[in-house]
């Protein structure tokens, strides 16, 4: 697949002192970006007002409903422009704009789902991001039959036809969720090492609940375990 096939989706939700950097970085790297506005209080049309910004795609969630439905807002919108895929960054600043082209040059199949599976061997990795993905690896295995060195990335080529899958999650549990449905009806995943930036524990914004989303995804686990069963 080609570069012109596929444009970066931010999803973001409250990121006001990062979100132009991020934009930034994928404009200077030559990509075509939809934002996805999921409700945040300070609004992403009001931050990225200047003249340079006027190409970018901007969608607004009217009130925050998750980052799954923000990707699909962004894979909706990515199909009506007429793309095949689409790659998704935080708007964190976590994800590298440089560090697309490596997805994309994984993309050789249709209906192929890239996961930028995170160097973990980098200052200000939290513990509890480790656990987590060797938690999740060991659930994605057992209910798809693949083995995914990071799942919880969100950093990812999806191709447009996720919108078809009938996942019901909108938040945090969408990454999980997609990944097994996708393999249960296209097959075709890969991953590739990329490279990530973790800001000092003070400066980092986070908006997943540990009690609340860790037992979401919980469920979902077992969920997914019982509809494999039945299948």
């Amino acid at each position: 697949m080609s570069k012109q096939d596929t444009i970066v989706v931010v999803p973001t939700f409250n990121n006001p002192k990062t979100i132009k950097n991020v934009v930034d970085d994928i404009l200077d790297n030559n990509y075509n970006v939809i934002v996805v506005d999921d409700g945040s209080i300070s609004k992403v049309v009001d931050i990225l007002n200047e003249e340079k910004y006027k190409s970018i795609h901007i969608e607004t969630h009217p009130h925050n409903i998750g980052k799954g439905q923000a990707i699909l807002t962004g894979a909706n919108k990515a199909k009506q422009l007429g793309y095949k895929n689409i790659v998704s960054m935080d708007g964190d600043g976590q994800h590298l704009a440089s560090e697309v082209i490596k997805l994309i040059e994984k993309n050789t199949l249709v209906n192929q789902i890239i996961i930028g599976s995170r160097n973990f061997n980098i200052d200000n990795i939290p513990k509890k991001s480790k656990i987590g993905r060797a938690f999740h690896n060991f659930w994605i295995r057992l209910n798809s039959g693949y083995d995914i060195e990071d799942s919880l990335s969100g950093f990812r080529l999806y191709p447009v036809s996720i919108i078809d899958l009938g996942t019901t999650k909108v938040g945090f549990s969408f990454e999980i969720e997609v990944i097994v449905k996708h393999i249960w009806k296209h097959k075709h995943i890969t991953q590739t090492i990329i490279e990530c930036f973790y800001p000092k524990p003070e400066d980092r914004v986070s908006h997943f609940d540990n009690y609340r989303d860790t037992t979401r995804f919980i469920l979902l686990h077992l969920k997914l375990f019982f509809l494999k069963i039945l299948k």
